[in-house]
């Protein structure tokens, strides 16, 4: 008879609903991990350790009322973490406090492998194969996603989106059906969409390959409307664009 295999007791804490949606999807693929709960922030997951065996905690660094780092600090017998943020600056006071790894938004499923067979060999767990590419690719996102607006959960279809603005605090998802507006991040959108059907093309833009019309160096036509492309992201753009 096969032993059961350990699973790892996992904890996501962050207050973007889609990061959490993309860590816990991730979790869920691996067979050696088990969600055990999400927070959405620091308060939360204070409570939920306390009533729960968790072995190792997936948390957003920038969260409201108590940071990812303050709340490691505070923690008398942690649990291995494995930060998540969208700011790469913070890396090195992430390391200081001795987590396992550090993963930027938006996050990969192959970097996410890595950070896990690391938490692994620290909790005594066998390490996971890392996916080609290729596959890594194909199973990258579902063909819809839902997007809380006027308090009730949407079903946007990813072939329907022709391009993302970020607004702040929030995004607008112009689909073909209209528009969709939304509390999240560019950073956490990004990381639920396919690289081979959606391209970032400026800080505050994400458009469907599929709906491009025409392209310059500055722009991208996508029928009458023209999306601008950031400096930062010029160089991969063309590249993607033109093979």
């Amino acid at each position: 008879m096969d032993k059961p295999i350990k699973k790892i007791k996992c904890m996501v804490v962050d207050d973007e609903p889609l990061a959490r949606e993309v860590v816990s999807r991730f979790i869920s693929r691996v067979p050696t991990l088990q969600l055990v709960t999400e927070c959405e922030n620091a308060i939360q997951a204070l409570t939920a350790i306390q009533q729960q065996e968790i072995d190792l905690i997936f948390v957003d660094i920038q969260m409201p009322e108590l940071l990812g780092t303050e709340f490691i600090r505070i923690l008398q017998h942690p649990p291995k973490f494995i930060l998540t943020t969208a700011f790469p600056e913070y890396a090195l006071e992430g390391y200081d406090l001795d987590v396992v790894d550090y993963l930027l938004k938006p996050i990969q499923f192959e970097r996410f492998l890595k950070a896990i067979n690391k938490a692994a060999l620290q909790i005594g767990v066998a390490p996971q194969p890392i996916p080609t590419t290729h596959a890594r690719q194909e199973d990258r996102a579902d063909p819809y996603l839902y997007f809380r607006t006027d308090r009730k959960m949407v079903k946007v279809m990813l072939d329907e989106i022709v391009y993302i603005e970020g607004m702040k605090n929030y995004i607008r998802i112009i689909t073909t059906n209209g528009a969709i507006i939304t509390k999240n991040s560019m950073a956490a959108v990004e990381a639920m969409l396919p690289e081979t059907t959606f391209i970032r093309t400026h800080r505050s833009f994400i458009v469907s390959r599929t709906k491009i019309s025409s392209f310059t160096g500055e722009t991208i036509g996508l029928g009458t409307v023209e999306i601008p492309i950031g400096k930062l992201f010029k160089n991969s753009v063309m590249k993607a664009l033109t093979g």
